[in-house]
């Protein structure tokens, strides 16, 4: 079993590379499932509509208004396009969100408004598609536990919960960096192989965007998934290479 994290900013695949890499990992008998983010469109979306957006440790604060852009954009637009570039690729692909089923399920994170933490992953409706052939495209979209319109979850924490709820399975986040840097963000400090429990000494070096990606890493792993691979996704060749078992870094037990 094979998640996959495909970020915003890795997801400018014009020659179809993604596809291509899926494909390949699906003619090897993997399953596989991608989970996006779509930072740079919700950007460009707040930004249209003259919306002020904020970060906190690399977490958007979502307020109600920011939420319905958030999940018109991830649910409408880049799921959507992610999956309908799969299936013009031959790949039977379908675009849900987190909320769909109660897939996602989750609790707010408190100073965060509209974001939350996953609390539980119901597998069935996306065992369901698996079965069916069909990989599923998931929005990073969970139903409030305790009510309200929804919870913004970022794409790498959603993708570490079911990678961990999918018991040994490989987690591959692509992102648009060459992977965890040691010193960050110093790009000569590049980390090819390290243990969940040396990563997580080092945690308090990160910042921005990587932070959540580090965070849903140790989750990841501490919750039973394999291993987990932080690649550079806009780098057409790094998937292949990671389908190999080779570049960006790995982090595992």
């Amino acid at each position: 079993m094979m998640i996959i994290k495909f970020g915003g900013h890795a997801m400018k695949d014009t020659e179809g590379s993604f596809a291509h890499s899926i494909s390949s990992a699906l003619s090897k008998g993997e399953k596989v499932i991608v989970v996006h983010g779509g930072g740079p469109q919700i950007n460009a979306e707040l930004s249209r509509l003259n919306i002020e957006s904020t970060f906190v440790d690399g977490f958007r604060y979502t307020t109600e208004e920011i939420f319905t852009v958030v999940e018109n954009v991830l649910t409408k637009i880049v799921g959507p396009e992610v999956a309908s570039n799969l299936v013009s690729n031959g790949i039977k692909a379908r675009s849900i969100s987190g909320k769909d089923s109660n897939i996602l399920l989750g609790s707010k994170i408190e100073g965060l408004g509209r974001v939350g933490k996953i609390s539980k992953v119901n597998i069935d409706p996306i065992q369901e598609l698996l079965d069916a052939q069909i990989v599923p495209v998931i929005a990073p979209i969970a139903q409030d536990l305790t009510g309200g319109s929804g919870l913004n979850i970022n794409a790498d924490l959603a993708a570490a919960a079911i990678s961990a709820a999918f018991k040994d399975s490989t987690l591959i986040i692509m992102t648009d960096v060459a992977g965890i840097y040691r010193n960050w963000p110093d790009e000569n400090s590049l980390i090819s192989e390290i243990t969940s429990s040396e990563l997580g000494k080092l945690k308090g070096n990160f910042s921005d965007g990587m932070l959540p990606k580090v965070l849903a890493v140790l989750e990841a792993v501490e919750a039973g998934a394999q291993t987990v691979r932080i690649i550079d996704g806009t780098n057409k060749r790094s998937f292949e290479e990671a389908l190999s078992g080779r570049g960006g870094t790995l982090v595992h037990a």
